[in-house]
């Protein structure tokens, strides 16, 4: 890889570790019973991200909260979701 290459890649590494934390922040909310309307404000309050990346909180909170609590439970969501970012 080119120096550019190398830097564009560490760029959407750190893009999907942020995308994913959102990801985790949103499984963890949903685990601690947050109601699904009040997960934005419930997650910028204390979020370990950018500014940026608050618009994905409503775009991710109706898949976190559309599975089963069982399978929120079981899966590491933000993983997956790091992994399918990257893929990209």
């Amino acid at each position: 890889m080119s120096v550019s290459a190398d830097v564009a890649w560490a760029g959407k590494v750190q893009d999907c570790a942020h995308q994913a934390s959102v990801v985790a922040a949103v499984r963890q909310a949903r685990l601690e019973r947050v109601e699904e309307r009040q997960v934005e404000a419930y997650l910028q309050a204390g979020a370990s991200w950018p500014a940026a990346y608050n618009p994905a909180i409503p775009l991710v909170t109706p898949w976190v909260y559309g599975m089963k609590l069982r399978d929120v439970k079981a899966n590491d969501l933000a993983a997956a979701w790091r992994e399918m970012c990257l893929a990209q």
